[in-house]
């Protein structure tokens, strides 16, 4: 018995702003090397069509999960950010197909803006000086983009940690804290004053500890204001930062928001959640999202993101199974695939070789992966020779990479539906929401507690709720690897969202990015994965 979920039943299990089951959105950040190597691998000049498996009836337009007519899977919901684009709008690129030609009745993107890639200095110029060209430039491109393609999108904000890098100030002019914020206040400016309403805009809320997020938000509310700004103001949030680590911050944040007037319908209908996988969030997320439908926003819709679907495959993982014991850890457990020249030949389904490989007894099937033999998967046989002309030490090629993402994004959607489907009807709870029982009023669980934080009628009551029982909302693991803890922070742990079973081989980091970070060079990701070792 597999654990896949009917085409039909993945779309009436989302949610949108309007009529749908009250569940949070979890939105696939889509790689642009996936989209790519689907575009690239579609042109019969660039390979050999006998490597399409026995299986992919749609050919590799079935990956494309956004395609309702021909996805192998069909899930409405993506997220895509401007710095994996191409964002020269006046450039056709087919590579883009599956963004720029999707069907917008039937598909939604929410576009992040590419701040990531100013805070690593890629994107260099001095962003705290309106003048420059370089920023400037960017500033153009990056709105006209989500223009033309996003159904939502967030604004440029510079991310806080950026001025961390000893480089940032000669590189992106960026030193401190308060450079962020400015350089971020332009880049607001310059949205608001500029966009032409075919995309609705996200604020984003950064800050790395409570002060700075506090102040963060000071500086950046006046933006979603509709008595500021009557007609070009933004219409939602983004939390980012420390927002995404510590439950009790995000709380005391959307309070404040609500209480400012800053989450009206129809004004102020979404709020997502940066970076954020994990399945003890999407349960906390949908709660807070129905308490707030209830008092205050009938139309808001919480959605959250991550790219693991895709780096489990960069780093040699893929998706195993779901855990959800109840008051257990609840988690996607992910193992090391396979990647070996002896099955280039098997025929059997690759889920079989990577059991028998493994030594595990169960492997949740996607429609992806029902679809694919090992010899698929581990197309190289010992003697052969890659696109390059070379033997390498790999059986992958780089549709073996697409393959595998596509289970892995039909997988982790699967996760979250059901994880969020236990919780709201089974009576089942993850540890992280429940174990801290005596924390809670008796006969309280923390759904309850959420509502009570919501029906509250002041921000001072709501926020004495919430300091209250700081201890149980500390219990939920964040964004960043970290317990909820307004006074420390962390980098994002691996192994706070994923059960390692078996150590994948690891790519090296830089490959790992490309994959994650699109360069626009496909011919040379292509030969550095080929000659991996």
């Amino acid at each position: 018995m597999t654990n896949i979920i009917p085409q039909a039943d993945l779309t009436t299990k989302q949610i949108g702003p309007n009529g749908h089951p009250n569940t949070a959105i979890y939105l696939p950040a889509l790689s642009s090397f996936y989209s790519t190597t689907i575009a690239k691998y579609k042109d019969p000049a660039y390979w050999d069509t006998s490597r399409m498996p026995e299986g992919f009836d749609k050919g590799l337009d079935g990956l494309d999960w956004l395609d309702k007519k021909n996805g192998y899977f069909y899930y409405k919901w993506s997220l895509y950010s401007a710095g994996h684009a191409n964002i020269d709008i006046a450039k056709d690129d087919f590579k883009e197909a599956m963004i720029r030609e999707r069907n917008r009745e039937d598909s939604f993107i929410l576009g992040d803006s590419g701040g990531f890639q100013i805070g690593k200095l890629v994107w260099e110029g001095d962003w705290k000086n309106p003048a420059c060209p370089k920023a400037q430039k960017k500033r153009e491109q990056v709105l006209s983009w989500m223009e033309a393609y996003m159904d939502y999108g967030m604004i440029l904000d510079i991310p806080v940690w950026a001025c961390k890098n000893p480089e940032a100030k000669a590189k992106i002019g960026i030193g401190s804290y308060q450079d962020a914020v400015d350089a971020t206040i332009i880049n607001n400016d310059y949205f608001i004053q500029n966009r032409i309403g075919r995309c609705k805009f996200l604020n984003v809320l950064q800050g790395s500890v409570y002060r700075e997020a506090d102040d963060w938000y000071s500086a950046m509310k006046k933006y979603c204001d509709p008595k500021q700004y009557p007609d070009t103001h933004f219409n939602g949030w983004a939390m980012g930062g420390q927002h995404v680590a510590d439950p009790e911050l995000a709380l005391r944040r959307l309070v404040d928001i609500i209480h400012d007037g800053l989450l009206q319908q129809g004004k102020h209908d979404w709020v997502h959640f940066l970076g954020m996988g994990k399945l003890p969030w999407g349960c906390f997320l949908t709660d807070i999202q129905n308490a707030i439908r209830k008092y205050h926003n009938p139309d808001l819709t919480i959605s959250m993101d991550s790219a693991s679907p895709f780096l489990m495959v960069a780093n040699g993982g893929i998706y195993v199974t779901l855990v959800t014991e109840d008051r257990g850890k609840w988690t996607t457990v992910m193992d090391g695939s396979v990647d070996d020249k002896k099955y280039s030949a098997d025929t059997r389904l690759f889920s079989e070789i990577l059991k028998e490989s493994r030594g595990y007894t169960k492997f949740d099937e996607s429609p992806i992966s029902l679809r694919l033999k090992g010899k698929d998967v581990c197309v190289y046989k010992p003697g052969d020779l890659n696109r390059i002309g070379k033997e390498g030490k790999t059986s992958w090629d780089m549709l073996s990479y697409a393959f595998q993402m596509g289970h892995n994004v039909f997988a982790h959607i699967d996760s979250v539906q059901q994880a969020i489907d236990k919780y709201q009807t089974g009576g089942i709870y993850p540890s992280a929401l429940i174990e801290t029982e005596t924390y809670l009023p008796d006969g309280v669980i923390g759904r309850e507690l959420v509502d009570k934080v919501f029906a509250a009628k002041t921000r001072e009551e709501a926020k004495e709720i919430i300091t209250q029982y700081e201890n149980y909302w500390g219990n939920l693991i964040g964004g960043r690897g970290n317990k909820g803890n307004k006074r420390r922070n962390s980098q994002t742990k691996f192994e706070d969202l994923f059960e390692v079973v078996q150590e994948p081989e690891v790519i090296e980091d830089d490959l790992s990015v490309e994959l994650s970070e699109y360069d626009g060079n496909f011919d040379k990701n292509l030969e550095n994965l080929e000659n991996r070792s």
